[in-house]
């Protein structure tokens, strides 16, 4: 199960970090509004325990940012203010469980694990755009009526395009989505413009709209819209 856990407490967040991973979760952390929103945007995560008082972007904005854009993940609320009113707004908001600083590493597990056994929206498992659709359960990918055999990293690719259906998704996104290169000390554009090749060969066959468009200088994006 992959977890974002954000806080900008380094603390906090190497405490749970630490007992989760110890718990089997593969977890990945963000210290900032902005750098969780880009993550829980570009990469797929089962779970996300979100605190509220960061720097720049707040919790709050940040979920209010993601459940706008349609991303249904459950998320935990972490928070070291305890007035019901604080807790009634981050679930308006569209939080799934609240906890308050302090708390116990194992009471937050508890938690996690009932948020994981509701499960997750069956449209956050199958993604369709047109005639194409992915199942993320599955591994699957079929356009139409046919199947399309895609490679791991072809299928991350597509996911990603795909969560970002009618956005531009830039090179710098699929590196850090696809490649985990979050430093990009050695450019891979050239690599990645194979991949997307090779992943277009695959999806946009003669006879069929095409779906994959290159805006130059700035990215690809998946539409079944005229480009």
């Amino acid at each position: 199960m992959q977890v974002l856990v954000v806080d900008d407490d380094a603390t906090i967040s190497r405490s749970v970090s630490e007992k989760l991973t110890g718990a089997g979760y593969a977890v990945s952390v963000a210290c900032s509004g902005e750098e969780a929103f880009f993550m829980a945007s570009s990469q797929s995560f089962d779970l996300m325990v979100l605190d509220l008082g960061l720097p720049g972007r707040d919790g709050r904005e940040v979920l209010s940012a993601l459940r706008r854009n349609g991303k249904a993940l459950p998320v935990l609320i972490l928070s070291a203010q305890s007035e019901i009113e604080t807790r009634v707004d981050a679930l308006r908001t569209g939080a799934d469980d609240f906890l308050t600083k302090p708390f116990s590493l194992l009471e937050l597990e508890a938690r996690l694990q009932a948020l994981l056994r509701r499960g997750r929206p069956e449209h956050d498992l199958r993604l369709i755009v047109h005639d194409l659709t992915l199942d993320i359960a599955l591994r699957r990918v079929e356009r139409g009526e046919h199947v399309i055999e895609l490679t791991g990293l072809e299928f991350d690719i597509l996911e990603l395009l795909m969560r970002h259906a009618n956005q531009v998704v830039s090179r710098e996104m699929l590196a850090r989505a696809v490649w985990k290169e979050v430093q990009r000390a050695t450019p891979i554009d050239n690599l990645i413009d194979v991949h997307i090749g090779r992943l277009r060969k695959k999806v946009d066959v003669a006879g069929m709209r095409p779906l994959i468009h290159t805006k130059r200088g700035v990215g690809f994006t998946l539409s079944d819209r005229a480009l």
